[in-house]
This record gives C-alpha cells, structure tokens and sequence, in this order.
C-alpha cells in the first residue's frame, strides 16, 4: 500500500511527538524506534512528492539521506558518534546548498540574509565557544559556516520565485540545531528538543515537500 502525501506528513508529526514524549519518560530504545520511523517518513515523502523527477529533488533527496544517516548516528552518546552525525549533516546542507543554487539564487536576497545569519553565526560561536571540547572546535566551526550558507541560499532562492517552502525549512533546520548544541554542547538542564525537534522534523517535511513544486529543474 503507498501512503499519500497526508498520511506521510502526519506519520512524521505523531512520530515526533512520540521520539519527544519518550525521551521525556527516557525511554531511550523506544526514542531511537520513534526517531527513525519519522526519518524514514520524511525520506518517503520525498519520494512520494516526486523527488525522483527532477534534478533539484533528487539532490534535496541525497540531503534528506544524509539527514536520516545523522539521525541515526545521533541516537547514541559518544564524541564518535556525534562527530560522525554532524559530518552527516554537513553533508546534507552540502546537498541542500547545491540544489538550492540549480534553482537560482537572487544575489541581492542573499546578501540581505547574509547580513542577518552572519551575525547570528557569530552570535551563536562565541556563546558555544567556552563550552566546546578543543577535538571539536574546528567541526563545529565549519558545520556552523555551512549550515549558515544554507539558509543564505535558501532566501536567495526565493528572490528567484521558489517555493516559500524552501525558506521555512532551511529556517527551521537552523533553529533546531540550536537545540542540540546546547542539549550537547552547552548541556543545558531544560531539554531543549522539546521545541527543536518538532522544529528540525517541520524543516525536513518542508523541504520534501519542495520537491514537488521544483520538476522543471
């Protein structure tokens, strides 16, 4: 049986609200299950948007993989494992970055954002600074830069006519990583992926979902 678009996006909503509530009773097995079921249903939706049709999509496609790998790598609890997920990621914004640019990127729009997610960028290295071990002071640097130009491209993109989409998801993706570097860097008492991971799950589902409207390209 092949589940529509709805039932996809609505898998990947009850998926997050569990990996959340399960985390909370730390219920750790069960979370790593809920985690990856709502991975896995973003991937799908992609597919099912017709990722697979265009060049854009099938590059937003090899990001969401990324992701779903990162996810993976995620769930445990050693520097190993965290620097193999945050490598992960990096690629995905890679992968977001170069599909974002097949789709034309308006240089004034990005240059506006560019102002505004450059000085959060530094914002956000000197409030982890103090915090971060010196084995990874250097990945976090990049995979800050990166994620940073990813969200540049994203508004440029829209200067260009993409979808809103494609902003909202890049957004989302970058508010959600705060929650995990101060989960895992800064180690915070409040758990934050209460408010990041419905954030980083509605990011994916937007940029899935952008495949379907990007088939020309």
């Amino acid at each position: 049986m092949t589940l529509s678009l709805r039932s996809l996006a609505v898998l990947v909503a009850v998926s997050c609200i569990a990996l959340v509530a399960l985390l909370l009773m730390e219920q750790n097995m069960g979370a790593a299950a809920a985690k990856l079921i709502a991975s896995s249903a973003f991937v799908a939706l992609a597919i099912r948007a017709g990722a697979l049709r265009s060049n854009y999509g099938r590059i937003i496609l090899l990001g969401l993989v990324f992701s779903w790998s990162g996810d993976a790598f995620l769930i445990g609890e050693t520097q190993t494992l965290f620097l193999a997920g945050l490598g992960a990621f990096l690629l995905a914004h890679v992968a977001y970055i170069v599909a974002f640019v097949l789709l034309g990127i308006s240089i004034k729009w990005a240059g506006i954002a560019a102002l505004a997610i450059g000085a959060l960028a530094i914002a956000i290295t000197v409030w982890l600074a103090p915090h971060i071990p010196s084995a990874l002071v250097l990945p976090v640097r990049a995979y800050t830069t990166v994620i940073s130009l990813m969200v540049i491209a994203a508004f440029g993109t829209r200067g260009r006519g993409a979808s809103i989409l494609i902003v909202a998801g890049a957004a989302m993706f970058f508010l959600s990583d705060l929650s995990v570097a101060a989960l895992r860097l800064v180690q915070t008492d409040f758990p934050t992926y209460v408010w990041g991971l419905p954030l980083y799950y509605a990011g994916q589902v937007c940029l899935a979902l952008s495949t379907s409207q990007s088939r020309s390209h």
